[in-house]
């Protein structure tokens, strides 16, 4: 049985599907979870927190959080050295951040499109929050970033298991994300990828209402902007996805119950192990 453990700090929206999306309906059979997280908190006093997870031995450890270059990821990593770990995460979007990761020994998968959220009182409430999130998983999900992650996070454990670990080292982009959904239709395909760096795009007019921005109207007004551009990637999403329903050639890869990937295109087709 193969023991994958998460610490998720913070959030970003990969992390709400990152465990899910290893088994789907709930009967893979060779593999335990254990999940630490901190809900939206991320400090240095909760990285080290993580330790708890230790505990429990785990053979492949995720961290995810907003920029892992920060204080809580940062300490959370400085645990699980010499635990095969894959960090998860919007940034750094430095090379130099990345290298020294992989210096360290640590496996990364960073999703630039999974944005920065317009995180100002003067903005953001509850509800809105459910909303940005909501639209950004549809875009994750719908043009391969979702894919991307769970297909490595899947390698990694079967590398771990055979005793040649290899762990991502992956600046995630919008063609190598649409490429994972195996698109049929090349019009689906341009308008994920064109969603995807719609949510690139979003992260940058956010960074501006969260850390440039002074005045009231002008933060409200470009964390609004932020929100409408992801809605709009939300909606091209869909509508690639529509797409592909229509030609009967949506790409499905389940999981076996034994934990490999299987795969189907046709909708009224058995899933077949690859």
């Amino acid at each position: 049985m193969f023991k994958i453990g998460f610490v998720k700090l913070g959030n970003i929206a990969t992390s709400t599907a990152i465990d899910l999306s290893l088994d789907e309906i709930a009967e893979r059979s060779d593999i335990e979870f254990k999940i630490v997280s901190f809900g939206p908190k991320m400090t240095k006093k909760e990285g080290e927190a993580a330790a708890e997870l230790l505990a429990w031995r785990p053979q492949l450890v995720v961290i995810s959080s907003p920029n892992a270059a920060t204080a809580g990821p940062t300490a959370a990593r400085e645990l699980f050295k010499g635990v095969p770990t894959i960090v998860i995460s919007d940034g750094p979007s430095k090379k130099e951040s990345r290298d020294l990761m992989a210096a360290d020994g640590f496996g990364y998968i960073i999703l630039p499109m999974d944005p920065l959220i317009g995180a100002k009182r003067e903005f953001l409430d509850p509800a809105e929050m459910a909303l940005f999130n909501s639209d950004a998983l549809k875009v994750l999900a719908a043009c391969g970033a979702i894919r991307l992650v769970q297909e490595e996070l899947d390698a990694a454990m079967a590398g771990i298991a055979a005793g040649e670990a290899k762990l991502p080292a992956i600046l995630a982009t919008p063609e190598k994300c649409a490429e994972r959904m195996r698109f049929g239709n090349p019009y689906a395909r341009a308008k994920a990828v064109g969603a995807l760096y719609m949510a690139q795009t979003v992260a940058g007019i956010d960074a501006a209402a969260c850390f440039r921005l002074k005045e009231l109207e002008a933060i409200a007004l470009a964390a609004a902007a932020g929100h409408e551009v992801m809605r709009a990637a939300a909606k091209l999403a869909d509508e690639s996805r529509e797409l592909e329903k229509a030609n009967d050639s949506v790409s499905r890869r389940p999981h076996a119950r034994t934990g490999e990937i299987m795969t189907k295109t046709r909708l009224l087709e058995k899933p077949e192990k690859i």
